[in-house]
């Protein structure tokens, strides 16, 4: 008799268990499938004013009005992106915690600092969304009118020439670590929290040089406020037609460009992902957008799908921890 009625408790708490397990499973369904129903959050992991910020918000409304919920900024600058990298990464994976992210929080950042609170492979990739060659400039005052100069002006005074960037494991410092290493200088790196402040600094002269993205600085550029020497393609560009490329400026061993993408935590439901693709895919091609885009040096570059630019980041992780372990680029 007791064994009978184990058995038919040991049944009740299987069958309760499977009922729970289903009514779990409907509950996740139906939030997939009424996905987005609330307002969704895009962290950018520099300040306001630099290319990522640029970027998120050009794109914000053409997404948002893509998926039907506003899209709402944060800018949580730090460590070189890793602040809202792991901010994204350690949050709930149910579609309505996005990153922006280039370079340094991928790739970058996870080989400089294996201890950082995030590794790249608990951020979900979803699509690129553009890519762009870095911008060379300097103040006005610095003598400075050419790259060949400013290589000049380095070698004639090893160290003395301050350079500016987004911040350590940025791609401006990595752009700026690969130039020193093939132009065989020495340069000073000072970097910022962002792309907007390394570029003030040049304007102030407190910095001489920046390696900086395109919509951080080339309104300086076109204000006269700074000197623009090159973009880092290794050709001319039409997204800024009137600086030379670096064949053109006597370094064509040398060139470097960079991403932005959308990030979501590891976990999400492939559902969520395929929306958000979608709706990429939407917002990209707006025309507002892609002019808006290229004003500021930006070429609109999306991913074919999820797993293409996924396969995509493999390969592209090869380059930058290459880099990184070449330049011999540090934390500090």
């Amino acid at each position: 008799m007791k064994l009978c009625r184990r058995t038919n408790l040991n049944q009740t708490k299987v069958w309760l268990l499977a009922l729970l397990m289903g009514a779990l499973v409907g509950t996740v369904q139906a939030q997939v499938s009424s996905y987005p129903n609330k307002p969704i959050k895009l962290l950018v992991g520099f300040t306001p004013g630099g290319a990522a910020d640029f970027v998120a918000r050009t794109v914000g409304d053409a997404f948002g009005r893509a998926l039907g919920q506003p899209i709402i900024i944060e800018n949580k600058p730090g460590a070189g992106s890793s602040i809202a990298a792991e901010a994204v990464a350690k949050s709930a994976p149910d579609g309505y915690t996005l990153l922006i992210a280039s370079p340094s929080s991928i790739s970058v950042n996870p080989a400089l600092s294996p201890k950082l609170g995030y590794r790249a492979s608990d951020l979900l990739p979803v699509s690129k969304i553009t890519s762009s060659p870095l911008v060379i400039a300097a103040n006005p005052g610095a003598g400075i009118s050419s790259v060949l100069d400013l290589i000049a002006k380095a070698k004639n005074n090893p160290g003395s020439l301050n350079c500016a960037t987004a911040g350590n494991g940025s791609a401006p410092h990595l752009g700026a670590a690969l130039f020193a290493q093939v132009a065989g200088v020495k340069l000073t790196h000072i970097p910022y929290r962002g792309g907007a402040g390394a570029v003030q600094s040049v304007v102030a002269g407190d910095t001489q040089i920046t390696f900086a993205t395109p919509p951080s600085v080339l309104p300086m550029i076109n204000a006269g406020r700074l000197r623009g020497l090159a973009v880092t393609a290794r050709e001319r560009t039409p997204l800024a037609p009137e600086l030379p490329g670096m064949a053109e400026s006597g370094l064509p061993q040398y060139a470097i460009e960079f991403w932005y993408g959308f990030f979501l935590p590891a976990g999400a439901a492939p559902e969520i992902v395929r929306k958000l693709f979608d709706a990429t895919q939407v917002a990209m091609q707006q025309p507002a957008v892609k002019a808006a885009l290229a004003r500021e040096g930006t070429e609109v570059s999306v991913s074919s799908s999820p797993a293409d630019f996924s396969a995509f980041l493999t390969e592209n992780e090869k380059f930058w921890v290459d880099l990184v372990k070449d330049a011999g680029v540090k934390m500090d």
